[in-house]
């Protein structure tokens, strides 16, 4: 179906029939809280009790139980039209601005309408390019939180760390925004700024004005960047792989990665600061380790249905003495590699407890260049482990100090190195 907007007042009946029947179409799902999976990419991701989900229902206003009235949206419609003071304002901006309530209705922060613009934003961020500070983020403790800021960005140089709260985007509370709405508007051309008050732990919250840059990265890398660390990392026959992103580009980067692995005789692989990707991707790293077993569970909202995703190709790395690195900014796609791999007793995990980031979006696009990105499952771990709002706890856990960060100093990595010797 064409998702036509039709601007000329003299359509306003067709325009009426067309935009009813979207509505509708869409409605139908949103006390369910489920999406149709009819997305060219149905495998994006990108955020209890054990083997269960909670069913967090609250109590619904009278009037929610009513049939849908649909003259009452149109009575709107056409009060706005009458008597808005900017008569200026288009019918499209009227209706972009209604499926964006549709979804935002949801109360989901991870299910969003993306209009045209949008959309090509969201794109050019998975090809891993774009132009802003470099910073993923999310909601955290129902606070817009810092997930991880990426490697070398404006964001991690201006020394925004994963865990920060972002109160206000220049000056406007962040209180009601979600993470696309915060995205927006921290998101800009290369050369100008954003400023952010951010609250770091149980520091005073403070302002960081930030310049914005294209923002291009490899989602794995080989090396720490310390020369001196790496010397020791091969001197000791331990092979560093980071991944930074499971984007586009990272199963051949990865593969890559491993022909350098496999004459080595132990792995560190970072997954610190990493805020997920693809799902196919994550179960292709993973089945570098797992052999023809399962990687991860998907367990739609309604709970009828359990979905296995199991290892594919050879684990070359299943013999490989591995420890995993991870933080609070270890989300999603990096969540599944760390809890299916400790599950099954591939690696030991070090660090601190991951984000909780466990919950399955599906990206459907539309005719008009806009998309939906709906929520319509959660992750378990092989051993049905929730992820969401859990996340994945290390089997060792060790912070890093703010006098540590600022100084250089990664006790994580250091520990890793001491159980690989």
């Amino acid at each position: 179906m064409e998702n036509e907007i039709l601007q000329n007042k003299d359509l306003k009946k067709t325009k009426k029939i067309i935009f009813t029947t979207i509505l509708i179409g869409i409605s139908f799902f949103l006390g369910l809280l489920v999406g149709v999976s009819n997305s060219d990419n149905p495998n994006f991701i990108h955020g209890e009790q054990k083997g269960e989900l909670k069913n967090k229902k609250a109590e619904a206003p009278d009037y929610l139980s009513k049939n849908v009235d649909f003259k009452l949206f149109w009575k709107t419609w056409d009060t706005i039209r009458d008597k808005y003071i900017d008569s200026s304002v288009l019918d499209s901006q009227m209706f972009y601005g209604a499926l964006s309530g549709l979804v935002a209705s949801l109360n989901d922060p991870y299910s969003i309408f993306l209009p045209p613009d949008t959309t090509k934003a969201f794109n050019e961020e998975l090809e891993g390019k774009f132009e802003g500070i470099g910073a993923e983020i999310g909601i955290k403790d129902e606070k817009l939180t810092i997930i991880a800021p990426l490697p070398n960005s404006p964001a991690e140089k201006s020394g925004l760390q994963a865990g920060d709260k972002i109160l206000a985007i220049d000056q406007i509370d962040t209180s009601f925004m979600t993470p696309s709405q915060a995205a927006q508007m921290i998101r800009g051309d290369k050369g100008t700024t954003v400023t952010l008050t951010i609250k770091h732990g149980e520091e005073k919250e403070k302002d960081i004005t930030i310049t914005r840059d294209e923002i291009y990265y490899e989602s794995i890398k080989t090396s720490t960047g310390n020369a001196q660390t790496d010397k020791l990392l091969n001197d000791k026959n331990i092979a560093y792989i980071k991944i930074t992103n499971f984007n586009q580009d990272t199963e051949a980067l990865f593969e890559k990665a491993v022909q350098n692995a496999i004459n080595k005789k132990y792995i560190i692989l970072d997954l610190r600061n990493n805020p997920g990707g693809f799902l196919t991707t994550a179960i292709k790293v993973s089945s570098y380790w797992v052999e023809n077993n399962i990687i991860v569970k998907e367990v739609s909202q309604n709970k009828e249905k359990i979905q296995n995703f199991s290892s594919n190709g050879v684990a070359k790395l299943k013999d490989k003495k591995t420890v995993i690195l991870v933080n609070q900014g270890s989300a999603s796609a990096a969540e599944i590699v760390a809890g299916a791999l400790q599950d099954y007793g591939l690696a030991t995990i070090v660090g601190e407890t991951t984000f909780g980031k466990g919950s399955v979006q599906d990206l459907t696009k539309l005719s008009d260049g806009s998309s939906i990105k709906l929520t319509i499952a959660k992750w378990l771990t092989p051993n049905d482990r929730a992820i969401d709002q859990e996340g994945i706890k290390p089997d060792i856990e060790i912070k890093i100090s703010d006098e540590e960060y600022n100084n250089n100093k990664d006790p994580q990595l250091d520990k890793a190195i001491e159980l690989l010797q």
